[in-house]
């Protein structure tokens, strides 16, 4: 279970990344749609583990490999936005969150048996 200043951390670093991704972002990936989903840190705050979710586009593995290219220089402006907030910055891993690609992956196969029943009738 994570402590209270995890979350408060945690949560500081999802507003704080959404906003530079949607500021710095575009320039690394294109025109992707990308989202923090959630954010785990360690007990010592030495490291978080970002989740994000990538629309509008069909290769989301090149574009998360895009963001970790450019890791660098999201990080330094991260930095910049919490700097008053956290004493020192932790590092950041990101990774893909398909969790909706497989709800809908999971909502077509549901559609696909549903609609068998219906001719049936």
């Amino acid at each position: 279970m994570a402590s209270k200043r995890q979350e408060q951390v945690a949560e500081l670093i999802r507003r704080n990344f959404g906003i530079v991704l949607h500021s710095d972002g575009s320039y690394i990936y294109g025109d992707a749609f990308v989202t923090v989903t959630s954010v785990l840190v360690t007990p010592d705050l030495s490291m978080a583990k970002l989740y994000v979710s990538v629309f509008n586009t069909e290769d989301k593995e090149a574009v998360l490999l895009s963001l970790n290219k450019g890791i660098k220089g999201l990080k330094k402006s991260l930095a910049y936005r919490i700097r008053n907030h956290v004493r020192r910055m932790p590092e950041i891993a990101i990774y893909l969150d398909d969790t909706l690609d497989e709800m809908y992956k999971l909502n077509q196969i549901f559609d696909g048996l549903d609609k068998p029943n219906q001719e049936e009738e």
